[in-house]
């Protein structure tokens, strides 16, 4: 395989994980739900001067996110609360996939 299509791979799996963490979609009532419970289980935690909080990235390893109960999402997810916003991770990729204002 040549360098230019090894970078080209690299592209396009790059490109689908992103588009596949910005697929997730959390109806308003559903945000509500999640709201609720994160107000009475908050995990808020400072976020490092090096970390942009955005869709699609990955929360470093010194942030220790929630669990979701099983009830709150179709799609199990963990949580933090990082400067008054709320963010669903994925905990097999630690993702960023949805973040609420």
């Amino acid at each position: 395989m040549t360098l230019r299509s090894t970078i080209t791979a690299f592209a396009l799996l790059a490109g689908t994980a992103l588009a596949t963490a910005q697929t997730v979609v959390v109806t308003p009532e559903q945000e509500v739900v999640v709201r609720e419970y994160v107000k009475t289980n908050p995990v808020v935690v400072e976020r490092p001067s090096n970390f942009e909080l955005v869709v699609g990235a990955i929360i470093p390893d010194i942030l220790k996110p929630g669990e979701l109960a099983d009830n709150t999402l179709e799609t199990k997810y963990q949580y933090v609360v990082i400067d008054g916003r709320t963010a669903l991770i994925d905990p097999e990729t630690r993702a960023i996939v949805h973040i609420m204002d």
